[in-house]
């Protein structure tokens, strides 16, 4: 019975991490007005009949706050890889010399400004519920153990362990 408790934490941690590790690095792929080059980390390109992430058909590098430099390692590659980014939505228009295609980030607006802050308050519930996802279950597991035969007291004080480290994840949520 011990086990099924203890795993059902180790389960429920797990995922509470993995909640706020996906949150991470959803908000560094946020376009916040600043240069990076993992807002280009969700491009594919068709690379010999394989769908292939940029990062591995090119060099990505950021020349300075606004300005991002894609340097294709075959010289045939550069329309590929402008057209995939015109198809991925990014709101920047892709700038080639043949050799190196240049990315802009446009200024931030006022409109962009609260759109980049629905999106983060987006981004940040739907891991909030994640971690709510991981308690139930938790919770559920431990009540199924207490019903099969485990210390009421002991699954009390392990819903309390729980609800603690919900409590801590949706703090660094927040």
């Amino acid at each position: 019975m011990q086990e099924e408790v203890d795993f059902a934490l180790d389960a429920a941690k797990e995922s509470m991490d993995n909640s706020v590790l996906h949150l991470e690095r959803s908000l560094v792929k946020l376009r916040a007005g600043k240069a990076s080059p993992e807002m280009l980390d969700g491009i594919m390109i068709e690379y010999y009949g394989a769908s292939t992430p940029l990062k591995n058909v090119s060099s990505v590098s950021v020349v300075d706050a606004r300005t991002i430099t894609i340097t294709p390692w075959e010289k045939k590659m550069v329309p590929i890889i402008e057209k995939a980014i015109f198809a991925s939505n990014l709101g920047m228009t892709p700038q080639n010399d043949g050799i190196v295609i240049r990315l802009m980030v446009p200024p931030m607006t006022e409109e962009r400004r609260k759109s980049l802050a629905r999106q983060a308050k987006d981004e940040c519930e739907h891991a909030k519920v994640s971690v709510r996802n991981a308690r139930r279950e938790a919770i559920e597991d431990i009540k199924k153990a207490v019903k099969g035969g485990y210390p009421e007291d002991a699954g009390k004080r392990a819903e309390e362990q729980i609800q603690k480290l919900t409590d801590s994840h949706i703090a660094a949520i927040e």
